[in-house]
């Protein structure tokens, strides 16, 4: 079998405590305007972009890779199942309140900033459903094509009183390159982030101990799979408005492990 010395390059960087999340990810900031090439996640099964989905209201983990999501035995999908089918109220609005929320995730280069190379870009439901009317629009295409797509500005901006911040994605009217070198347009895209590998799955066992941490009263530290900082401007990922976590942990305290929750439902 060939050597792939582009992964080796990767895991090289990842051993010499390069390509860290914190490195990989970029954000918007407030007030300011950027000019970014969104790129297409490959072997994504034809889709440009990735969807996780997470739990942010277990404790004070700011986010939870559902293995639901990926066919794994998943704990907190199996209190939420057991939460609705026992069907009280107060059951119905726990089981609500833990809901896993989505997070959409684009490969962008930020022109400018070019020599960050490939970074990835988290955002909510409706800043992806712009994007997708975008590359639905026949004036426009698909954006992240490399040789004929188009860069797209973004835009952040927190109307008075507002509590998050909305972005504004518009696609430019010229077509262009991802970049006019063809060595280096090939090296970005053999070069973007796995996102599971920036965020890991926990365990079955380590998701338990977690929920039985939460249900016996013991918040512990945060523990991340998706930073809390990338959901401030959409809601949580735009899933929970209105929802408050001191409720939802009051709601949870009549239960002192994920067992006496089970067995009190059935």
């Amino acid at each position: 079998m060939a050597v792939n010395l582009d992964a080796i390059r990767r895991k090289l960087n990842q051993l010499s405590g390069g390509g860290s999340r914190r490195d990989s990810m970029w954000r918007p900031e407030e007030g300011k305007e950027y000019t970014v090439r969104l790129l297409a996640f490959p072997d994504n099964e034809g889709q440009p972009f990735k969807e996780l989905w997470f739990y942010y209201n277990v404790g004070n983990n700011p986010g939870l890779l559902a293995p639901h999501q990926f066919g794994k035995p998943d704990p907190i999908q199996d209190l939420i199942n057991k939460l609705r089918a026992e069907g009280s109220k107060e059951s119905y609005e726990l089981a609500k309140k833990l809901y896993p929320k989505m997070r959409a995730y684009a490969p962008v280069i930020v022109r400018g900033e070019e020599d960050k190379g490939v970074r990835i870009w988290s955002f909510g439901k409706t800043v992806l459903q712009d994007i997708y009317n975008i590359m639905l629009d026949e004036d426009y295409g698909d954006v992240t094509d490399p040789l004929e797509g188009r860069d797209v500005r973004v835009m952040c901006t927190k109307a008075p009183g507002k509590q998050y911040a909305d972005t504004k994605v518009t696609a430019r009217a010229k077509i262009s390159k991802l970049n006019e070198d063809q060595k280096k347009a090939k090296e970005w895209l053999g070069t973007i982030p796995n996102l599971l590998e920036m965020y890991p799955l926990k365990t079955e066992k380590e998701l338990e101990n977690i929920v039985n941490a939460w249900l016996n009263g013991d918040q512990g530290s945060p523990e991340s799979s998706a930073s809390s900082s990338e959901d401030e401007g959409e809601s949580r990922g735009g899933g929970s408005k209105g929802s408050s976590k001191s409720e939802t942990d009051d709601v949870a305290a009549k239960y002192k492990s994920l067992d006496d929750a089970f067995a009190d439902l059935e």
